[in-house]
């Protein structure tokens, strides 16, 4: 058994009682200082300063003044002469004196310096100056900018209008459009929109149709039209009626490989679109077998009226919907060409199976109205 009252050097000792241990474990313990204890000293370096010398006893004297501001420069963030300020403790008369102003009830808040004030204080050339200029020519851009947010494109006319008559003579009233009302037409209708296209949108675009001649024009001149425009094929649509006999489903389906390499020849059109446009004939007319007309086919697809969107914006007009893609599978299906969904939400627009003119423009209620009758 240990026995507690044995005391030997070489065993370890914890808070004064004698541990019996290995002596591998055994670790000489370290000379104590004499002159302190091992608590004291630490406690001492945790509080002390860091101008104090860490070998110096609790009586020693601070640093001198001038390596006291050489510590706070090099630890503050600020500049050096203003760091050796604050650590001088002396701060502007003016500063202080604003403070406490502040504080004061019904204190007169102290005037703000502008910025031309601040550019004649600084030396020419600076980059504080530089800076400065260049954020207020900044600001000016972003004002002009949007110097016309919140006005109405009615309100832009009219001041222009009232600029230019008090600056020349009178301007030509704008003509009245067929429509109606020019301001109010499809926003992709512009001031400078072909008339061609113009007359194509206000008296055509939207309006149902139900002629298997027209039925096929339309499906043609649709899949024309990818990578064009519909003012360029509107240009050329007479060079497509003659070279397709007015679009006769009968007359084209009977086209020979000659005949389509002449049309090809002398109207100058694309050999591929001949043959698609013979090949979509004979498929009218394999239609017309199973429901008796192309009418009676592509208007069934919408329950024989025509869908509304009602759509506000141009940009929420979509290139395709899942109508026309429901009704290209199934031509496609029928070994129809050039009816990807595309072309086919484009024939739907032409041919009135959906009216997307915007509820601003006349021509929607005109649509909507022919739909009914």
């Amino acid at each position: 058994m240990c026995n507690s009252n044995v005391k030997s050097a070489g065993v370890a000792q914890i808070d004064g009682r004698p541990v019996l241990q290995p002596a591998g474990n055994r670790v000489a313990a370290p000379e104590p200082d004499a002159s302190r204890p091992l608590k004291k000293s630490l406690q001492k370096s945790l509080s002390m300063p860091a101008y104090y010398d860490s070998n110096a006893t609790a009586g020693a004297r601070p640093a001198p003044a001038e390596n006291t501001t050489r510590a706070a420069a090099n630890s503050s963030p600020l500049p050096p002469a203003k760091a050796a300020t604050k650590a001088a403790g002396a701060f502007p008369a003016e500063k202080s004196g604003r403070s406490k102003a502040a504080r004061r009830p019904g204190a007169v808040p102290p005037p703000v310096v502008a910025f031309a004030a601040l550019d004649a204080l600084e030396p020419a050339g600076s980059i504080a100056a530089a800076q400065r200029e260049h954020a207020a020519q900044a600001q000016a851009q972003r004002k002009l900018r949007i110097a016309h947010y919140g006005r109405t494109a009615s309100f832009s006319r009219v001041e222009g209008r009232v600029v230019g008559a008090a600056a020349a003579a009178p301007e030509r009233a704008v003509t009245a459009s067929p429509a109606g009302q020019d301001e109010k037409r499809c926003s992709f209708i512009t001031p400078y929109s072909d008339p061609l296209y113009v007359a194509y949108h206000d008296e055509e675009w939207g309006v149902p149709v139900h002629d298997d001649e027209l039925l096929f024009e339309m499906l043609t001149l649709s899949g024309v039209q990818v990578g064009a425009d519909w003012t360029s094929i509107l240009k050329k649509r007479h060079v497509y009626r003659e070279a397709f006999s007015g679009f006769n489903v009968d007359a084209v389906a009977k086209y020979t490989e000659k005949q389509m390499a002449s049309l090809s020849a002398d109207y100058g059109l694309d050999l591929g679109t001949v043959r698609g446009t013979v090949n979509n004939a004979c498929r009218i007319i394999e239609v017309r077998r199973d429901f008796g007309s192309l009418d009676r086919y592509v208007w069934a697809f919408v329950n024989n009226r025509p869908l509304s969107p009602s759509y506000r914006y141009s940009r929420k007009i979509p290139a395709k919907t899942s109508k026309s893609e429901c009704i290209s599978k199934d031509m496609v299906r029928r070994r129809f060409r050039f009816v990807g969904p595309t072309v086919v939400h484009s024939f739907m627009q032409a041919v009135g199976l959906t009216n997307d003119h915007l509820v601003s423009c006349p021509r929607h209620r005109a649509c909507s109205a022919a739909a009914v009758n």
